[in-house]
């Protein structure tokens, strides 16, 4: 099995919000871009919200989320997994992502949003002990993985729109 890697993050300097998945499934890999399987509902939901949808080009979908004040990343930075399953990863292989140095790079953010289970569940395992503290909100979306059949397009989006909410959360520090 081989160690597949996440890609950088998607931020601008101003970003607000941090949407984080686990780490790309083999469709994003092969394509070089998050969520590039044609049945997750992730550029479908960000469409409506912030006008990133799948039929712009990938660059400027990733434009029109930062502009927007969000933030893209996976909380994993490696790990071995066969598939593109989350239950597939094998947890003694995870790395995660530098996210202290990311929060402090992007002081503006308030809220994490995690697409899952997955990501929240590794965040909380592997990231949250390793930094000082962390004052923000965070919130457990359904995944839009096409795995999680039972959600169609029209409940992902319903859920998916607390991301346009204004929130008053303390932004993330690490004091």
């Amino acid at each position: 099995m081989a160690l597949i890697h996440s890609f950088p993050p998607a931020a601008a300097y101003d970003a607000h919000t941090l949407i984080l998945g686990s780490i790309p499934g083999d469709a994003s890999l092969r394509a070089g871009e998050y969520y590039a399987n044609p049945r997750n509902h992730f550029w479908k939901i960000l469409g409506a919200l912030v006008g990133a949808g799948p039929e712009l080009p990938y660059p400027s979908r990733l434009e029109r989320l930062t502009g927007a004040g969000f933030a893209l990343w996976d909380v994993l930075r490696s790990c071995e997994r066969q598939g593109s399953l989350d239950s597939s990863i094998i947890s003694s292989t995870i790395t995660p992502n530098d996210f202290a140095t990311f929060l402090a790079a992007h002081p503006g953010v308030q809220r994490i949003f995690f697409n899952g289970t997955a990501a929240e569940t590794a965040f909380r395992r592997f990231v949250i002990p390793a930094l000082p503290t962390l004052r923000c909100s965070l919130h457990r979306m359904p995944s839009t993985s096409p795995a999680n059949a039972r959600f169609t397009l029209k409940h992902h989006l319903e859920a998916w729109q607390i991301l346009t909410v204004p929130d008053s959360a303390p932004q993330c520090s690490r004091t």
